[in-house]
C-alpha cells in the first residue's frame, strides 16, 4: 500500500492507496477522532449492495448510520442534497461527527458538499470505489449540479483523508473503467510526454488491467494532482489546467442529460477537441488522428451524438466556470506537459466542431 501526502494551505492529509487499504480505516478514525459523536456513511444504491459489508467490517464495530442515495449523477441534485442534510439532523449529527463518502465521484462530490455545509462544516473522509474517483476524491472540490451546468453549486473543502482500496475496482463494468481512465490520460497530457507515451504504448485494452499497472497509473495521477493542488488550492491559476477536455465534456454531459454519457466518455471527446484546437491555434506538434485511433481501440466514442446541436453545446460552454463575460476559454496545450488557458471565438468553435466532430 502506498501513502501520498496532499498538502494545501488549509490542510495536509494522507491518501492511502492499494489493495486492502480500507483495512486501516477503523484504527485511523479512532486515533484521529478520539471524541467522535456520530458517523454517517453516504453511499449509493449500487455500492451499498456490493461493498457495504467490506466497509462495515473495516470499521471494526464502530457504529455508523447509512444514508443511501441514487447511483451516478442522479445523486448530485438539490433534492438529494437536502435529503442528506435531513438524514444528518434526524440522526443527531453535530460538529463532532464524521461523514464517510463511500462511492464514485458523484457520491464523493455530494458527500463532501454535505460535510462542507452541515453546521458550517464537519470532517469527512473520501472512500472512492471507482477509477474516476482517483481524480475527484483528491483536491477538495465538492459540489452538486444545477440543470444549467455541472458542479455549479459547491465549495472547496478538503477531506481529512482518502482511503482508496483498489479491491473495490474489480467490480467496475467496462463503461466505468473507460470513464475513469480518461482522467488518467488527462493527467498524462498536462504533465509530461513520457507518462503519456507509457500509457499509449502499453495500454491497448482496458479489459483486465493488471493490478500493479493500475496501481502505478492511479498513484501517478494522484501525485500529479497533489502537486497542482498544493500550488493552487482554489483554482486561481494552474489548477484550471486539470480541466483539459472538460469545457466541451461538461457541455456534452449536460446536453445529453447527466449520466447518459459518463463523465470520462464526455471528457475523452473534449480532450480530442482541445488537442485539435491546440494544433490549429498553438501549433502543437501532436498526432491527433493517432490519439483518436487509440481512443477508438480502447472503446471510447470519438464522435458527437447526432442529436446534439453545436450551437446548444456552445451555449453550455459559455456557462463553463473558466468562461469570462460569455467568452469561452479552453485548456489547450502548447506541447504535452505545457497547458495554457486560451480564449476561443464562438465562430471558430462552431467551425472546428463541424470539421473534427462530424
Amino acid at each position: 500500500m502506498n501513502s501520498i501526502s496532499i498538502k494545501t494551505p488549509g490542510r495536509t492529509y494522507p491518501v492511502y492507496i492499494g489493495s486492502g487499504a480500507i483495512e486501516g480505516l477503523g484504527s485511523y478514525i479512532k486515533d484521529t477522532f478520539p471524541v467522535m459523536t456520530n458517523i454517517m456513511i453516504i453511499t449509493d444504491e449500487t455500492v451499498r449492495a456490493i461493498h457495504l459489508p467490506a466497509l462495515e467490517a473495516a470499521l471494526k464495530g464502530i457504529d455508523a448510520k447509512v444514508c443511501t442515495v441514487p447511483s451516478g449523477e442522479k445523486a448530485k441534485t438539490f433534492e438529494v442534497y437536502y435529503q442528506c442534510l435531513s438524514f444528518a439532523l434526524e440522526h443527531k449529527l453535530d460538529r463532532k461527527s464524521l461523514i464517510l463518502a463511500f462511492g464514485g465521484g458523484a457520491v464523493g462530490d455530494l458527500g463532501g458538499f454535505v460535510a462542507a455545509t452541515f453546521m458550517r462544516g464537519i470532517p469527512f473522509i473520501q472512500i472512492p470505489t471507482t477509477i474516476l474517483a482517483h481524480d475527484s476524491a483528491v483536491g477538495g472540490k465538492v459540489a452538486i449540479n444545477h440543470p444549467s451546468g455541472k458542479n455549479m453549486v459547491g465549495s472547496f473543502y478538503q477531506p481529512q483523508a482518502v482511503f482508496y482500496d483498489l479491491n473495490f475496482l474489480e467490480s467496475l463494468p467496462p463503461k466505468e473503467v473507460r470513464s475513469g481512465f480518461a482522467e488518467v490520460i488527462k493527467h498524462s497530457l498536462i504533465h509530461d510526454m513520457s507518462f503519456y507515451l507509457s500509457l499509449k504504448d502499453n495500454i491497448r485494452s482496458l479489459d483486465g488491467l493488471p493490478s500493479d499497472e493500475l496501481s502505478g497509473m492511479l498513484t501517478k495521477g494522484i501525485e500529479i494532482k497533489g502537486m497542482i493542488v498544493a500550488e493552487d488550492e482554489k483554482e486561481a491559476g494552474v489548477r484550471a489546467f486539470l480541466n483539459l477536455g472538460h469545457t466541451l465534456g461538461h457541455a456534452i454531459e449536460a446536453e445529453k442529460g447527466y449520466g447518459v454519457w459518463t463523465h470520462g466518455e464526455s471528457v475523452a471527446v473534449g480532450m480530442l477537441f482541445a488537442l485539435h484546437l491546440s494544433k490549429k491555434l498553438l501549433d502543437l506538434r501532436f498526432d491527433v488522428n493517432e490519439f483518436r485511433c487509440w481512443l477508438d481501440q480502447l472503446g471510447y466514442k470519438t464522435d458527437l451524438p447526432e442529436d446534439l446541436s453545436h450551437s446548444k453545446l456552445l451555449e453550455r460552454m459559455k456557462q463553463d466556470k473558466k468562461s469570462e463575460g460569455q467568452n469561452v476559454r479552453f485548456v489547450l496545450l502548447k506541447e504535452v506537459g505545457k497547458p495554457v488557458i486560451h480564449q476561443v471565438s464562438d465562430d471558430f468553435i462552431l467551425q472546428e466542431l463541424e470539421i473534427l466532430l462530424k
